[in-house]
């Protein structure tokens, strides 16, 4: 896990891998929490049996949309930022799901420091190469460019 104390420290990272979080289990607990949480109850999320049957995927994947929801989560264990009033997520650019994660898979995330700019008010906007990776598998499950606010 990385660091920072300060703007200068975020701003003179800027390419480096920040992190790698622990491994994730997906489990399909996890899975129908977040179709409870988000309503989106697609058999091939939450129905193991039909999933099994008939998705190309030869089983339950996880929504597109928890994977993404998991890198506030998995960043947590990748970087901290201290000395600072606050921070706050700011959006994301250019998310893409490249491979499904089916139930029972594990993931992680890998994080590089993409910019880090210094703003009028303090703050340093960063913006972090976010890749899901999934164990055993080539392909990442997402890649997103994931921006942070941080208030020194």
């Amino acid at each position: 896990m990385r660091t920072f104390t300060s703007a200068d420290d975020i701003t003179g990272a800027v390419g480096e891998t920040i992190g790698t979080s622990d491994w994730l289990e997906i489990t399909q607990e996890r899975v129908n929490t977040f179709a409870d949480a988000t309503g989106d109850h697609q058999w091939i999320h939450v129905d193991v049996e039909r999933a099994t049957k008939e998705s190309p995927f030869g089983g339950p994947i996880a929504h597109g949309y928890l994977t993404l929801s998991l890198l506030p989560m998995l960043s947590w264990q990748t970087y901290a930022v201290e000395n600072s009033r606050m921070g706050v997520n700011y959006g994301s650019n250019k998310v893409r799901y490249v491979h499904p994660v089916p139930v029972g898979s594990r993931i992680r995330l890998v994080a590089v420091l993409g910019s880090a700019d210094a703003l009028a008010d303090g703050a340093v906007q960063m913006t972090v190469d976010s890749t899901v990776e999934i164990e055993g598998v080539d392909k990442p499950a997402l890649v997103a460019q994931v921006i942070s606010r941080v208030y020194f």
